[in-house]
């Protein structure tokens, strides 16, 4: 174990190992779970364990791959699922990725919401491992294009919908340390059982201290479609990063189209008349008929449309999109921006092709997608 790895998992376990109620107070706040207990919320795993659990991590067990993680389907000895992500061999001995990695322990190990996806544990012996709860019923974006699964009805995307706003919400003001996710997609939100949506995937997360307005970061990571501009073109990252990712993400939710089609034309390019016009017919996705409340897809539309505006100042906050989502009054002038800046909004992905890359591992292997230089994997069955 190098000396990278040894430094940082010695202060993360020994803060895991902290907690206890009052410890967490400080850490979290307007938590919206059960207190927690006097002893950590995850355990450490033995090489064993994991090594049974996924049958010596075999292949016919692998249900995710990304650029530094593989995850594996597995089953402990009390006979509950679970997903085991580890370090990759051949990124093993890349320290950028190995931090990648830690990173992604430090910031799961310290949030609790029902809208996250809560990490089990974690194994350091042979390798790096995050243990998760498996998710039965896959990501979002399986359940909306893999046309073998029945489709999702306009109850089920509306919960989504809300629940993710929740747990987005939590991660930026919920902790005494604001996370900002950098991915949020469809094939990075899981379902329970019951279709509770769960943000999961933290390989490209960041802490944002209170102090600072934003963060500048390079290299740009993430997904085409889902990349906010003041990011994409200057490495900008704050809260609104993700809020405009969450309005691509209800976009598709509404529509069933990915962020990027086979054409490399955007989702944003082509909903803008939709949203422009407040047209629904051929917006919809064509799966779920008229099966679809009117008002809560007005709704949903009209945050959408607020969520993906070019500049991040005139764009709500998680905080606003919850209140709108969950029957807020609307308010068209309250969201009126200036004729000049309604000029502006010109912000699309309409010239992909410009972004030549060639390499598959730059792709979203579930939503085809193109990606950059994402390091996250998703922890979900294979589409």
């Amino acid at each position: 174990m190098n000396y990278l790895r040894s430094r940082s998992l010695k202060r993360l376990l020994s803060l895991g190992r902290r907690s206890n109620a009052d410890e967490c107070a400080e850490e979290c706040v307007d938590v919206v779970v059960d207190p927690p207990p006097n002893k950590p919320t995850w355990r450490c795993f033995s090489y064993e364990e994991l090594d049974q659990a996924t049958n010596g991590f075999h292949q016919d067990n692998m249900v995710g791959k990304g650029g530094y993680g593989e995850v594996y389907r597995g089953v402990l000895d009390d006979g509950r699922a679970v997903a085991v992500k580890r370090l990759a061999p051949t990124a093993a001995a890349d320290e950028k990725k190995e931090k990648d990695f830690l990173t992604e322990l430090g910031t799961v190990g310290h949030v609790r919401h029902p809208n996250v996806s809560a990490l089990l544990g974690c194994c350091i012996d042979r390798g790096l491992h995050l243990v998760f709860d498996f998710s039965t019923r896959g990501s979002v974006s399986a359940n909306l294009h893999d046309l073998k699964l029945p489709a999702m009805s306009w109850k089920q995307r509306h919960g989504i919908a809300v629940g993710t706003a929740r747990g987005l919400c939590y991660l930026h003001k919920g902790c005494a340390r604001r996370i900002i996710h950098r991915d949020i997609k469809a094939s990075n939100i899981l379902l329970t059982a019951d279709y509770e949506p769960q943000i999961s995937d933290f390989g490209l997360a960041r802490w944002l201290p209170s102090e600072w307005t934003h963060h500048a970061i390079a290299p740009i990571e993430g997904t085409f479609g889902c990349l906010a501009p003041e990011y994409f073109m200057h490495g900008i990252v704050d809260e609104k990063t993700d809020v405009f990712a969450f309005g691509v993400f209800l976009l598709e939710l509404i529509s069933g189209r990915k962020p990027v089609d086979g054409s490399h034309k955007s989702l944003i390019a082509w909903a803008k008349p939709y949203l422009s016009d407040g047209v629904v017919q051929g917006f919809v996705d064509p799966r779920l008929g008229d099966g679809y409340d009117a008002g809560q897809l007005s709704r949903l539309m009209f945050v959408a449309s607020l969520c993906v505006r070019a500049a991040a100042v005139w764009r709500p906050t998680m905080t606003q999109v919850l209140e709108l989502l969950e029957s807020g009054e609307i308010s068209q002038d309250q969201w009126q921006m200036p004729e000049k800046e309604e000029q502006d909004e010109l912000w699309d992905f309409d010239d992909l092709d410009d972004f030549e890359d060639d390499d598959e591992d730059n792709y979203d292997y579930e939503s085809d997608s193109p990606s950059i230089s994402s390091s996250a994997c998703s922890i979900h069955p294979n589409d």
